[in-house]
């Protein structure tokens, strides 16, 4: 365990039809009551005992982190823990430009943007509200220039979706210093409707970029990196990929996940999370927390994405990613 992914809202800005549909999470969907969310306090706290079990990772994800009023307070308490040797953030960059001086000010040191597409028509259909994707690429810009970096673009490609546009990113980013990352569409939650047959695999994708901008395999920066990295062979950057449907990680995995309502799960694709709050609420000690903590990830057996095709016969539920990030 060296990474710890805390989900700070389970609100967001988008209705991105693979996460969270908007014929589901409409205006009459009941999102979380404040009572139910963890409090910065109560996160800084589950961090700190993260931290002294091996953690040194810590991403906020959401929901939409920077729809959480006052994040950058949460920021600076989690900055100062001793160990926290890496603190960033996921966003959908939408609200970024004007959030990004101030996150940076606070102790944030970088930052992960999901861009699934440049083209304005289909952005628009996969963040399903039709909004136009300017504002993100502005909170790209101005996350640059406050030193939020290195920055990396996240894109979940669809076959007939937006596969496309693969190039236009690569192109886009290529020479900047931003690293696009390159996403299997994967079957995350109940919800997205999610077929093999849309899959771009990272072989195809691979072959797709060598194509235009030649390139080659890159060692990993680090044991449970989950993308493989790809260089150009000009020189000028990096890429890349995310392969968990065609070439599953589990066996390195080093992520566990805490829900914005304080439960922590051992897989991003889990059916069952084990609750912190309750303890956390009730008067538990650092000690009998710590203990809690371990057990979950000594009892961990998750192995999801190797056992995908085997479970296709016998579907089970899964934790929805909105809940706790990517």
């Amino acid at each position: 365990m060296g990474d710890l992914r805390v989900s700070v809202t389970d609100r967001c800005n988008f209705r991105c039809p693979y996460c969270m549909p908007l014929q589901v999470y409409g205006e009459r969907y009941k999102f979380l009551p404040k009572s139910e969310i963890l409090t910065f306090e109560e996160i800084a706290r589950v961090v700190r005992l993260f931290v002294d079990l091996g953690v040194n990772k810590v991403r906020l994800t959401g929901g939409e982190p920077l729809v959480r009023q006052g994040l950058e307070k949460l920021i600076a308490m989690l900055s100062g823990i001793p160990g926290v040797d890496d603190l960033t953030l996921t966003t959908n960059g939408y609200l970024l430009a004007k959030q990004a001086a101030s996150l940076k000010e606070a102790g944030l040191q970088r930052i992960t943007v999901s861009l699934d597409s440049l083209d304005d028509e289909v952005f628009k259909q996969m963040n399903g509200l039709g909004l136009s994707v300017a504002p993100v690429l502005e909170g790209i810009e101005e996350a640059a220039r406050v030193g939020l970096d290195p920055i990396k673009i996240n894109a979940v490609v669809q076959r007939r979706v937006n596969d496309h546009t693969i190039l236009d990113l690569a192109r886009r980013f290529k020479g900047t210093g931003h690293v696009v990352r390159f996403i299997e569409y994967m079957d995350v939650g109940n919800l997205n409707g999610w077929k093999p047959e849309e899959v771009v695999a990272a072989s195809e994708i691979v072959n797709i970029i060598n194509a235009e901008f030649p390139i080659e395999p890159a060692s990993p920066n680090y044991r449970g990196e989950v993308a493989r990295r790809y260089r150009y062979l000009d020189g000028d950057g990096e890429i890349g990929i995310i392969s968990s449907v065609s070439q599953p990680f589990c066996a390195d995995c080093t992520r566990a996940r805490l829900s914005t309502e304080g439960k922590v799960y051992t897989c991003l694709f889990a059916s069952v999370g084990h609750d912190l709050r309750g303890p956390l609420r009730s008067g538990a000690t650092d000690g009998e927390l710590t203990d809690i903590i371990s057990d979950i990830w000594a009892r961990r057996r998750d192995r999801y994405s190797e056992e995908r095709f085997e479970l296709a016969d016998s579907p089970r539920r899964k934790i929805e990613m909105y809940q706790i990030g990517g």
